[in-house]
């Protein structure tokens, strides 16, 4: 008896793949074939990957194609891994480089004359500031309303506010460009080419009698001119206080004698700070505006004798000044009360009247000046610190 168990199936009777191995081994061409098919093997697979991927497309059109999403995506000016990752990510919806809403675009030089409506809380110099220009430049443009004043300032009035910093003039009859440029410290040119003034050089004719119309506005770029004072006038003294009668009814006659001061200086108010103003010559402004409350006492900076105590028709309200006979005098402006009279002496540090708002003052406050015979003086440089 035959104890052998019988083999598979398969040990039998081998398939055909099998033989055919068996064959093409036989014949040295086994790893042929095998090269070819592991190459037919990835075409397949490529191209399974590729209609896949066609697939998806399809089926996410919002996204867009891979091409389209890298020509569109932002580019950086570095090109590398981490580029192509986040443009990818962008393209199949991943954290999104969003445009910028607001487009910084270099804005044009202004080149006409504008108006601005004055506010609540408006000065010159914030006004001038917030235009990129300086304070004599508002003063200038708007002299009608202004009269070289700063605390002409109202609100609701209409200011012109010119393109550049300079002057603004009305051309009036009979003037030639040459003249009206040297008064202002500029060429003819400066004037006929600038943009805001709509001249046409090859129609001027003669700058001696140029063909511009009577009343024509005209900006003088770069210009500059003397302010026209609207406070006092310099070297009123005790000897000659006439000279401010053209200021108003304050004025004082001539006066022989009287107190003469120490050439030193101290606060005219309790407070040491200001509130208001600060000395700037280029805006008309020679003074300083002390901080105060209505109706606090204000005193004699020097000894000296009073030679205006009234009111000023120029802006400064009530106002008093003192000649203290040793070359200076001090002046004292928007005041609600005033102790002293014409002729009088006063003691450094005698009250000689109250802190106000009247004339044109936007709040109470003490503005102060201190003068020398030819010129004016910074408080600062000679009071003591504050």
């Amino acid at each position: 008896m035959d104890n052998k168990l019988p083999s598979n199936k398969d040990d039998r009777n081998p398939g055909i793949f099998s033989r055919l191995m068996n064959t093409l081994v036989g014949m040295g061409l086994g790893e042929s074939m095998l090269r070819m098919g592991t190459t037919l093997l990835s075409v397949i697979l490529l191209g399974a990957v590729i209609w896949l991927l066609r697939l998806f497309y399809a089926q996410a059109p919002e996204a867009g194609n891979v091409a389209n999403a890298l020509q569109t995506a932002p580019t950086s000016p570095v090109v590398g891994v981490d580029n192509v990752s986040l443009q990818i990510e962008e393209a199949f919806g991943g954290i999104p480089r969003l445009a910028q809403v607001h487009t910084t675009i270099p804005s044009r030089p202004r080149q006409e004359v504008i108006k601005y409506p004055v506010v609540d809380g408006d000065t010159v110099f914030g006004i001038a500031e917030k235009f990129g220009l300086k304070p004599y430049t508002i003063l200038w443009g708007n002299y009608y309303v202004l009269l070289d004043n700063p605390h002409n300032l109202q609100v609701g009035q209409e200011l012109n506010i010119l393109p550049t910093d300079g002057t603004y003039h009305e051309w009036q009859q009979g003037e030639g460009l040459n003249s009206v440029a040297e008064y202002y410290g500029v060429k003819p040119e400066d004037i006929v080419n600038y943009p805001a003034n709509k001249l046409d050089p090859a129609t001027i004719g003669d700058y001696a009698n140029p063909n511009i119309k009577p009343g024509t506005w005209l900006v003088v770029p770069g210009g500059h001119r003397e302010f026209i004072s609207w406070s006092a006038p310099l070297g009123v003294t005790r000897e000659n206080p006439a000279s401010a009668r053209v200021l108003g009814p304050g004025a004082c006659d001539a006066i022989s004698g009287g107190a003469v001061g120490y050439g030193t200086f101290i606060w005219p108010a309790n407070k040491h700070y200001l509130s208001g103003f600060d000395y700037t010559p280029s805006a008309n402004h020679w003074g300083i505006d002390i901080a105060g409350n209505e109706g606090e006492a204000v005193y004699a900076t020097d000894a000296g004798v009073i030679v205006y105590a009234g009111w000023n028709n120029y802006g400064y309200g009530n106002m008093i000044m003192v000649d203290h006979g040793n070359n200076f005098q001090s002046l004292y402006a928007h005041l609600s009360a005033i102790n002293v009279g014409c002729g009088q002496s006063v003691g450094q540090g005698d009250v000689i009247g109250a802190i106000g708002s009247t004339g044109h003052s936007s709040g109470a406050h003490l503005h102060f000046e201190i003068r020398a015979i030819s010129s004016f003086v910074n408080p600062w440089d000679v009071l003591p610190p504050p």
